[in-house]
């Protein structure tokens, strides 16, 4: 299991020009599920996310998590980050998890930090999506299980 998180200012998700998902400070989160991922991979990594220090305090040091600053997240199920370019110009795919197993594991990980306390929106499983992401900082933080 994969996960790209984005401290964003705001961030919101579109499909067929409806904003489906919008938050405003908190994780934009791009969860990427693999061969082999399971719920073991998915409780380490909501867990992770929902208390991962990435948010300043009062003095400007990274010492608060997105339950700190009561905010939001937005987790887009995101296949491509299983990419693999190593040969060739077209990326392959295929040690990203088929869409009839990666789907459940998706809504499995919203559910957990859900139950972690962050507020969180989704995008829409295998659809084109347009995401919008107003990284703050820039802070972009990859984990992987």
């Amino acid at each position: 299991m994969r996960v790209l998180i984005q401290r964003v200012s705001r961030a919101s998700v579109t499909v067929n020009e409806q904003t489906i998902s919008s938050i405003g400070k908190g994780l934009l989160i791009l969860l990427g599920i693999g061969h082999g991922d399971g719920e073991e991979h998915a409780k380490f990594l909501a867990e992770k996310a929902a208390n991962l220090r990435i948010f300043e305090d009062e003095q400007g040091k990274t010492n608060l998590s997105v339950l700190d600053v009561k905010g939001e997240a937005i987790v887009v199920s995101q296949f491509t980050l299983y990419a693999d370019s190593r040969k060739g110009r077209r990326p392959s795919f295929i040690d990203a998890a088929l869409p009839e197993v990666a789907e459940p594991l998706v809504n499995r990980f919203v559910g957990l930090l859900n139950a972690h306390g962050v507020p969180t929106q989704t995008g829409r499983f295998g659809a084109h999506m347009e995401v919008e992401i107003h990284n703050d900082g820039p802070v972009t933080i990859w984990l992987e299980k």
